[in-house]
């Protein structure tokens, strides 16, 4: 039991608010790619990344894992994207720090996808086995790429913008 539920449960409601999460992120980060700030998805982004990460610790362990390490950083760097949204509201440089630190927590939860995925699904498993091998990294690489170019974009649309940008309310 963990939080009252059965394990299976528990893991349950964490991959459907680690998955929700990872949703709502993108949808930001298009936002924010377009110079937009979508409040609401917002909300759900930051809401479930922290639930996920949170979430991960209660799972029985015998050694600290990467996706223990990653949780952690992300519970360490999202109290500066809630400061930069909610208590500075985006002025200055904070805008930058947000999305940086929005960019930088989805890319930790879409990593640890990504080992899950590895580590869960048949064919994958196969490919790699031990999650050292050329696959998994390749993977991890374009993950990588992808959320890099991703982020530098959403700094140019959104992180740099005036204070004025439009801010959609869905």
């Amino acid at each position: 039991m963990v939080l009252g539920l059965s394990l299976p449960t528990f893991a349950l409601l964490h991959v459907l608010l680690s998955l929700v999460g990872i949703f709502a992120g993108l949808v930001v980060m298009g936002g924010l790619v377009s110079g937009r700030l979508i409040r609401g998805w917002t909300g759900i982004f930051l809401v479930t990344t922290i639930l996920t990460n949170a979430t991960g610790f209660f799972f029985p362990f015998a050694k600290l894992l990467p996706s223990h390490i990653l949780g952690g950083l992300s519970l360490l760097i999202l109290p500066f994207a809630l400061y930069a949204l909610y208590g500075k509201h985006l002025e200055g440089g904070w805008r930058r720090v947000f999305v940086i630190a929005s960019a930088v927590t989805l890319y930790f939860n879409v990593f640890v996808l990504v080992v899950q995925l590895f580590s869960k699904f048949p064919l994958l498993i196969a490919t790699a086995p031990t999650q050292k091998e050329p696959p998994f990294a390749a993977t991890q690489l374009v993950v990588l790429v992808i959320m890099v170019v991703l982020g530098r974009a959403a700094v140019r649309g959104f992180g740099t913008a005036a204070p004025a940008a439009a801010t959609a309310r869905t």
